[in-house]
């Protein structure tokens, strides 16, 4: 749409997500958008506060355009290829690590990015100890997300597909916005079958308004920085419609068995 070519940020233009030098320029557009970066950081804040107390490692997947490790203390960071700012390069699907080895897994807008989500669940089911978790920060499906992810964004948004996977066209290119909703929502019972190691403790549905108008890693802020406390407090006056009106979710699984 030509409206968003005019609103699309300089160093997004014509980048090719999969190029690792893309994740470096959209680690230095978080850092530079404030309104931007306030998001990040209350999402983090919701990871570090849903973090098993017991010691251990934490593993972040994705963490190359992130900076969480400047709140966790020791975290394990990584990305599917090399940045200079990571620890691991890993697959998602093939964790170098031993069994129970993590008290949890973590991270910010991945987990719609893994083609083969069984196969990644299989692996944190074998890493991740007992009492330990998975915590994500995801797109969802709603009525009003459905409209924005469907027509408003580059990544493809299938919530009805039948399957968990998705062809891998690109480290970050190949993706479905809704896969978080399909897995955990949608086909919830299929994923207590599968997977009985493991209990969705929370789902926090999030955020209808304030990542758009930040406008995102892609756009322009499409309102000013000082801006950011109205539209929390706007958010927190609706946050009853949030399942018709939230764009995230924030999930918390807890592994039992």
């Amino acid at each position: 749409m030509k409206i968003f070519r005019l609103l699309e940020h300089p160093l997004t233009r014509g980048m090719d997500l999969d190029d690792p030098e893309t994740t470096i320029l959209r680690k230095k557009i978080i850092q530079e958008k404030p309104f931007l970066k306030r998001i990040y950081e209350e999402w983090y804040e919701y990871i570090v506060n849903n973090l098993p107390y017991a010691d251990g490692h934490v593993l972040e997947l994705g963490s190359g355009a992130g900076f969480l490790d400047q709140i966790i203390p020791g975290l394990i960071t990584s990305e599917i290829f090399f940045c200079p700012m990571v620890k691991v390069v890993l697959d998602a699907c093939a964790l170098p690590f031993k069994d129970q080895s993590l008290k949890a897994i973590v991270m910010t807008d991945v987990f719609h990015h893994i083609p083969r989500a069984r196969a990644f669940l299989k692996e944190a089911t074998r890493c991740v100890r007992t009492g330990g978790r998975i915590i994500m920060v995801e797109p969802w499906v709603t009525p009003w997300s459905r409209l924005i992810y469907t027509h408003l964004h580059h990544e493809p948004f299938l919530p009805d597909t039948p399957k968990w996977e998705f062809p891998s066209e690109g480290p970050l290119s190949g993706a479905n916005g809704a896969l978080p909703w399909i897995i955990f929502e949608r086909d919830r019972a299929q994923f207590e079958k599968e997977f009985p190691q493991w209990a969705i403790k929370g789902i926090k549905i999030t955020m209808p308004f304030r990542y758009l108008v930040s406008g995102g890693i892609s756009l322009y802020n499409l309102v000013p920085a000082w801006s950011f406390n109205f539209w929390k407090t706007l958010e927190s006056f609706i946050n009853t419609w949030n399942n018709k009106l939230g764009m995230f979710a924030t999930i918390v699984l807890e592994r039992i068995l």
